[in-house]
């Protein structure tokens, strides 16, 4: 963050929407009729579970992407991270293991380990979490007479990896979690962010055993600056949850829950998603073409069919070394090695397409192409 606040550098790094798209009308007269009629709710202590009326919104956001929820089941949170932290402090006592796709969203790992979990991770390819992978670990793990709390995945556009999760794999995970009684928090801010393809159904509507906890954002699709995330979570869990969340805050932000309302009850929300769609397609291809004229040969990866990131690796590099002289270029990207806790990730980079226009993406991609062939020769001439 502190970064991208400094105009001489092109950060390919933060995944930060593009906020400067929303329209200022909209902005305006939202938070026109909430001072107007609504004041006093705003400005109040609001239910700990949240509005029920954003809890209906909510119903109908996840609808858009096929999923059906009942809004009694809903949590209003302080934004996705909230979400995480939340289902964490119910789980996770110190020791209690954590199973992560590898790589996994650094937010989520830092919660993780802010409860002394032990976290393992399962491998991820092109079509997302390697579930042979899981059984194998799952089965390890029994015969050693332990339990994982649960299991976290970003199972759409993956945060770093980019990557989605097959259909075919999303029906066998959820067949695993119902045989095994295993947990999943199915982590989804980037579902309705698809930029080409067909939309595949969360694993909360293929769950029927009640072993997936789902956690949504609004984040990407309207705002991180309004803070609204939720968790949809079977009644029991859910009742626990609350409790972590009154002892955390009380409430998340009437106003903010206000403004969203606003934005989905007039109808426009649908419409400015498809407009960021635009933008981030764009963005996304302008990044590929990109890496591809300006990274080496040696380079690769992925190809995400929506949410922000590309996930790149670099064989034999270093790129905790490569980042300085980055910096020093006036360029930014996130270490591998953020999204692991085990070491894991140390040749590759996450770069994020969605906050730099076109021309910034491009130079940022030349630049960091030369950082890294400079840094290939220098290894070259060392023998290493």
């Amino acid at each position: 963050m502190s970064l991208t606040a400094r105009p001489e550098v092109i950060s390919l790094a933060g995944g930060l929407p593009a906020t400067d798209s929303f329209p200022q009308d909209v902005f305006e007269r939202i938070n026109q009729e909430i001072s107007d009629t609504q004041r006093a709710l705003a400005l109040q202590y609001g239910p700990t579970e949240g509005f029920d009326f954003l809890k209906e919104d909510i119903a109908l956001v996840m609808a858009a992407e096929g999923t059906s929820v009942d809004p009694a089941h809903v949590m209003i949170t302080t934004g996705g991270q909230q979400a995480i932290d939340l289902v964490t402090k119910t789980f996770i006592d110190a020791g209690d293991i954590v199973l992560a796709e590898g790589p996994a969203y650094a937010g989520a790992l830092t919660t993780f380990s802010t409860y002394e979990a032990d976290v393992r991770h399962i491998a991820m390819d092109a079509n997302g979490l390697v579930v042979e992978e899981l059984e194998a670990v799952l089965d390890r793990l029994e015969a050693e007479g332990r339990r994982p709390k649960f299991l976290y995945t970003v199972p759409n556009f993956s945060n770093p990896g980019g990557t989605t999760l097959s259909l075919e794999r999303r029906r066998r995970l959820v067949r695993i979690a119902a045989e095994r009684d295993l947990l999943v928090l199915e982590d989804n801010p980037y579902g309705l962010l698809r930029y080409e393809g067909e939309p595949l159904p969360t694993l909360l509507s293929l769950d029927t055993s009640g072993n997936v906890v789902y956690l949504g954002s609004f984040s990407k699709i309207i705002s991180p600056g309004i803070r609204s995330g939720w968790i949809v979570a079977p009644q029991a869990i859910y009742q626990k949850i609350v409790f972590g969340k009154q002892a955390t805050d009380l409430c998340s932000s009437p106003l903010n829950q206000l403004f969203v309302h606003g934005l989905i009850a007039s109808g426009v929300w649908l419409e400015y998603i498809e407009r960021l769609r635009g933008i981030y397609t764009s963005r996304r291809d302008t990044m590929l073409e990109a890496l591809s004229e300006e990274f080496p040969s040696e380079a690769t990866w992925t190809r995400p069919a929506g949410g922000f990131f590309v996930w790149a690796t670099i064989p034999g590099i270093h790129t905790g070394d490569l980042l300085a002289k980055a910096i020093d270029e006036n360029v930014a990207f996130v270490r591998g090695d953020a999204f692991y806790q085990d070491g894991g990730g140390t040749d590759s980079m996450r770069l994020s397409f969605s906050f730099v226009n076109e021309e910034r993406i491009k130079e940022g991609v030349r630049r960091l192409g030369a950082v890294i062939s400079d840094q290939m020769e220098l290894y070259r001439a060392l023998g290493l």
